[in-house]
């Protein structure tokens, strides 16, 4: 299922939302420029390799952070940017934009210190925003339950277009998540293979869910509408 958009309108222009997919966009433009060995040094210095967090050594955990801003491809980027542009925006409104801002960056974090207790012996870097993102839904989830949510559904030649409730949509996506993570544990680790690091996924949205309260919420007059910017 592919998400196109949602039917809540912002009421504040989305200034950190857009400030965190301009800055994921350089980022990955500049990674893509990198010759591949630059780029492998690149992953390895700032993408998060579990194995080598030491709690002797403090600078070892900047990539707690910087990991959150990497991208393994461009569908990678793609993905998380449209995903962040959708949900993202109605989250900052609700929290405020300082607020949104810290708690995007503590919903990453705490995204990547789950993926890490999971698979601690890890070797392969551990990067992107999806972490981040997933605290973004589950405050997106706890907000606005009631929400619809454009979706794309590629059945065989017959595709839908389909508004589903947002608490339908984000719970099978977190259900999906969660089946995964199981697996890779019965099986290999996901990300010692390299895949998708299912568990900053699950991580990321139980954080996002029990802590976006936490940062409050406020309540602003219609001041900004999506129509302005959505191409729809």
């Amino acid at each position: 299922m592919l998400p196109l958009k949602d039917t809540i309108r912002s009421r504040t222009f989305p200034a950190i939302n857009w400030l965190l997919i301009a800055i994921n966009a350089l980022v990955f433009l500049y990674e893509i420029n990198l010759s591949p060995a630059a780029g492998q040094r690149f992953m390895l210095t700032f993408g998060l390799v579990p194995a080598r967090l030491d709690l002797l050594d403090p600078l070892s955990y900047i990539s707690v952070f910087s990991h959150m801003f990497m991208h393994a491809g461009w569908f990678h980027f793609l993905s998380n940017m449209w995903v962040l542009f959708i949900f993202g925006d109605n989250v900052e409104d609700r929290l405020g934009s300082i607020r949104y801002l810290i708690f995007y960056l503590l919903s990453g974090v705490a995204a990547a210190l789950i993926q890490v207790v999971v698979s601690p012996n890890s070797q392969i870097p551990l990067v992107g925003a999806s972490g981040a993102i997933a605290g973004v839904l589950g405050a997106y989830f706890l907000f606005y339950p009631t929400a619809r949510v454009l979706t794309f559904i590629p059945i065989f030649i017959f595709p839908w277009l389909v508004e589903i409730p947002a608490i339908l949509f984000l719970g099978f996506w977190f259900v999906s998540q969660l089946f995964s993570g199981l697996l890779s544990i019965a099986a290999v680790s996901a990300v010692q293979t390299g895949g998708i690091a299912w568990w900053a996924h699950i991580g990321g949205f139980v954080f996002g869910l029990l802590t976006a309260r936490l940062f409050g919420s406020r309540r602003l007059p219609n001041r900004w509408y999506p129509d302005q910017y959505y191409p729809w």
